[in-house]
């Protein structure tokens, strides 16, 4: 086992909320990091007001009438964490990023030069003290595990000495192994803490819960193998272009960056990458800025990017906003690369998909950024509303599983034509009366008839209603409509909807 040296930052989640400025806090504002309805982070003040981690919203909320709540964002963590471990590694190399707020390094070297493994971990942390990053925790061990916990106990700086991280470990409870399958099975044994899993046999461990609970179970008493794995430094791939006077048209940007791009490009070539996501900051002479990331459904060149230029350019100028002194700065960053082998063309030419996705870029680039989109679908409770167009090329938006859910929507199957705008038509009963809903959502007659088009169509089948109540919580704003589904004697099968007296088509199941 190689000593190590593991740098922890304490709700990291909201330490990067707050370095992001995308909450506007006070000092002493308790501040809460929510994933999945569950709090996942929370600031001091916030335990201070009794709110911890796991805890549902709702009871966080209640504990802290104050509460700030932000919506968790790995990217953000990662981002806010990268400058941090850029300075790290100018005070020792060879760091490995465990995840954001967490990452190790051998505390051999560092320890060599400054005298100790104690006074190295109080240099790196006046260093980052110094520049305005403090709050880290450092704990140094045998092994990664054992120098993680002893962060995590340290109020600044814990050296756990050689040998010692069995002893360590053996008070802490097996729920720190991250396993809760195992750690409920040990407890139900009687088995609560490192020191008493450590005890157990070795084989038996191995052959009960195989390799990651003998993992787990070596963990435990204090044999961490893993060493310490550098990360690789990405080259900087960015390149930037400057322009004085600072230029007014999109289409002189445009023709200013090409040179740029095709740099671009060659850079990552020769780093054996290709760039699928494109961040692009422009800056005016005033210091306001304005970025956006782009995708590529396959990978950028240097055409494509310079199209990305000019529709970023050109959608600021026209709304009026940032950037009403021109450019004088346009930047470009890799926001995601690849392989590039997973990218080239093949050994007999391109692809289908990759020829449709030329002819559509093709197409874009005399259209606009927004001439070409994909349909997808999306959230809402009404058919057309679930129609999500996204500019071709972009990210779209995730689907529906991964959202909140749309109490009242219509559920699957979805009809396969869905209007845009919904047919008006008439329902009737077998005596001609016009079909109603009443107050407890019972029919004034059964529907027999759909007149549209001058047309009379025979019901044959029907279902319904289905109430759908939309803004149900503004007296003023609320929406009340009845979803029925039909079929009539042709065959077709159709999604009616019932909205303060009047019957319309939503779409048809084909």
């Amino acid at each position: 086992m190689e000593r190590c040296l593991v740098l922890w930052y304490p709700d990291w989640p909201v330490t990067a909320l707050i370095r992001s400025r995308e909450l506007r806090l006070g000092d002493d504002d308790p501040v809460a990091v929510i994933a999945g309805n569950h709090v996942v982070a929370c600031s001091a003040s916030a335990r201070a007001d009794g709110v911890r981690r796991g805890m549902r919203r709702r009871d966080a909320q209640s504990r802290s009438p104050r509460l700030r709540i932000a919506a968790e964002d790995p990217a953000r963590d990662a981002r806010e964490f990268m400058p941090i471990v850029d300075r790290i590694e100018r005070f020792s190399p060879g760091l490995q990023l465990l995840r954001p707020g967490l990452c190790a390094l051998r505390i051999r070297g560092p320890a060599r030069y400054y005298g100790g493994e104690l006074p190295a971990a109080l240099a790196l942390l006046g260093l980052l003290d110094s520049e305005g990053i403090g709050g880290a925790r450092a704990g140094i061990a045998d092994g990664r595990f054992a120098a993680e916990h002893a962060a995590r106990a340290a109020e600044h700086a814990l050296v756990v000495p050689e040998g010692g991280a069995a002893a360590f470990l053996s008070p802490l409870p097996v729920t720190v192994l991250g396993d809760e399958r195992l750690a409920e099975l040990l407890e139900q044994l009687g088995i609560r803490t490192l020191g008493a899993f450590a005890q157990l046999d070795a084989r038996s461990v191995l052959d009960r819960f195989g390799p990651s609970g003998a993992m787990l179970h070596a963990l435990a008493a204090g044999d961490d193998s893993r060493r310490i794995e550098p990360r690789a430094v990405p080259p900087e791939l960015h390149q930037e272009v400057s322009f004085e006077p600072p230029v007014m048209l999109a289409e002189q940007v445009a023709f200013g960056v090409r040179i740029t791009a095709d740099h671009f490009i060659e850079g990552l070539t020769n780093a054996g990458l290709a760039c699928t996501e494109l961040r692009v900051e422009l800056t005016s002479p005033d210091g306001d800025g304005l970025e956006r990331v782009w995708a590529h459904p396959a990978s950028f060149d240097a055409a494509a990017i310079v199209d990305r230029v000019r529709w970023q350019l050109e959608g600021a100028l026209s709304g009026g906003g940032a950037l009403r002194g021109g450019v004088s700065l346009v930047r470009l960053v890799p926001e995601a690369v690849g392989a590039i082998g997973a990218h080239e063309p093949g050994l007999f030419g391109r692809g289908v998909d990759e020829r449709v996705s030329h002819a559509l870029s093709r197409v874009q680039a005399m259209l606009g950024h927004r001439g070409v989109v994909t349909a997808s679908i999306g959230g809402g409770r009404r058919l057309a509303e679930r129609s999500v167009y996204t500019p071709w090329g972009d990210r779209p938006p995730p689907p529906p599983r991964e959202r909140r859910p749309w109490p009242g929507s219509l559920p699957a199957p979805h009809p396969s034509t869905v209007y845009s705008r919904p047919i008006p038509i008439g329902v009737e009963g077998e005596r001609g009366q016009v079909i109603e809903v009443g107050e407890r959502e019972t029919l004034s007659g059964e529907p027999a008839w759909i007149l549209a088009g001058g047309r009379r169509r025979r019901i044959t089948a029907w279902a319904g209603p289905w109430p759908l109540i939309e803004r149900g919580w503004d007296p003023k704003e609320v929406r009340r409509a009845h979803r029925f589904q039909a079929v009539d004697a042709a065959g077709g099968a159709w999604a009616l909807l019932l909205e303060d007296g009047d019957w319309s088509v939503e779409g048809r199941y084909d």
